[in-house]
């Protein structure tokens, strides 16, 4: 589960798995004090419980921690945990895609922030069909899947309430862009045909999510080559 909660990885841990302590800056034990000017870099924390996912989503939510780079929870409980987290919030579906075609990327810029196509699931619609139908009313193109990518989780408020999105995506190749042009009433400005190298350096100005599965396709391209 990739979680982002107020733009923030949140990583989630079975006890048991390997942890390397020397790959963060800070490493913690649930009952030790930590604070938002604590919480430096990359952050482990041992024997994570729900009290405790409690107040780090409090903490996360209330404070901009423009000094923490992830958030790392180690639990013995973690199907637990993860449950607890979602009750915190109102689920809310939605699917999109990474495009390609002749080795470019598909990026959008939206409300300030380089994205990828993405939308709210209709009710009754196939999550595959959805991301199709959002990236081809979003853009303006017409495409199709090659392959699935990792699921994001991604918080925000909306109308007083806690929601955490849940984003389908799938990687897919552009069939027509003749027509290419950006949705306006999603407040979409701009679409762009991208290379690899000019992605990775428009991701500093990318919500974190959008980073994460960007990184995941760079490392499948970079790992196919070799």
């Amino acid at each position: 589960m990739n979680v982002f909660i107020n733009d923030i990885p949140l990583i989630l841990k079975k006890a048991g798995d390997k942890v390397y302590k020397h790959h963060y800056d800070l490493v913690l034990d649930a009952d030790e004090y930590f604070n938002s000017k604590t919480l430096l870099g990359d952050v482990l924390i041992r024997d994570v419980n729900e009290s405790l996912i409690d107040r780090i989503i409090r903490l996360l939510e209330v404070k901009k921690l423009k000094k923490l780079d992830s958030l790392t929870l180690v639990t013995d409980k973690k199907r637990r945990i993860i449950q607890h987290l979602k009750d915190q919030f109102k689920i809310v579906k939605a699917a999109g895609g990474l495009v390609i075609k002749d080795g470019k990327i598909l990026m959008i810029y939206r409300l300030g922030k380089w994205d990828l196509p993405k939308g709210k699931m209709k009710k009754v619609e196939d999550v595959r069909e959805g991301a199709i139908r959002e990236v081809e009313e979003e853009c303006g193109i017409k495409v199709q899947v090659i392959d699935e990518l990792p699921n994001t989780w991604h918080s925000y408020a909306y109308k007083g309430n806690k929601i955490l999105k849940k984003t389908s995506w799938f990687l897919m190749a552009c069939t027509d862009d003749s027509l290419m042009k950006p949705q306006a009433e999603e407040f979409i400005e701009e679409v762009r045909w991208m290379t690899p190298e000019e992605v990775k350096e428009v991701l500093k100005d990318a919500y974190g999510s959008i980073e994460f599965v960007m990184n995941y396709y760079l490392k499948s391209l970079k790992a196919g080559k070799e």
